[in-house]
């Protein structure tokens, strides 16, 4: 049985990396993801002040009606939570707090940036570009496998 989203609207997906922040966006309907910015990670914020990348995520998330943002959690191949999985849980958390009452959600981001980089290099993106933009990339593979989970439950 196919089912869909249970609330129409847009979703962001976001790709937490040391350097940039990913984002990701989906149609309305829920069908499509789609890269939307790539936005620098702001690690320096003083105790207290909201991060500026988790601010602009939140400006995202209100310029564009987001009903949903999904985070992906870095998992080993495993399945066991990388060292990462803390500081992204903590980043979802802080997010959390800055779009409330919009729900966030984790998601297993196991092999979504090798993915996303695979399908770069197959479509000729290089260097200095596919670094550019594989943070976008990999939250389009976050937001998709989320959307594609939900309308299959």
């Amino acid at each position: 049985m196919t089912g869909t989203p249970p609330v129409r609207g847009r979703r962001l997906g976001v790709d937490v990396g040391k350097v940039r922040v990913g984002v990701a966006w989906s149609d309305p309907d829920g069908i499509l993801a789609a890269p939307l910015e790539t936005v620098p990670r702001d690690t320096r914020a003083p105790e207290g002040e909201v991060p500026r990348d988790i601010r602009r995520i939140a400006e995202l998330a209100d310029e564009h009606d987001v009903v949903e943002i999904v985070v992906g959690l870095p998992v080993t191949l495993s399945g066991a939570e990388s060292f990462a999985a803390a500081e992204v849980r903590d980043y979802a958390e802080t997010l959390r707090d800055n779009v409330n009452p919009i729900p966030v959600s984790l998601l297993d981001e196991r092999l979504t940036t090798v993915v996303a980089s695979r399908r770069l290099a197959e479509r000729g993106v290089k260097g200095r570009r596919r670094r550019a933009v594989v943070d976008q990339a990999a939250a389009v593979e976050i937001l998709q496998q989320w959307l594609e989970r939900q309308r299959k439950a």
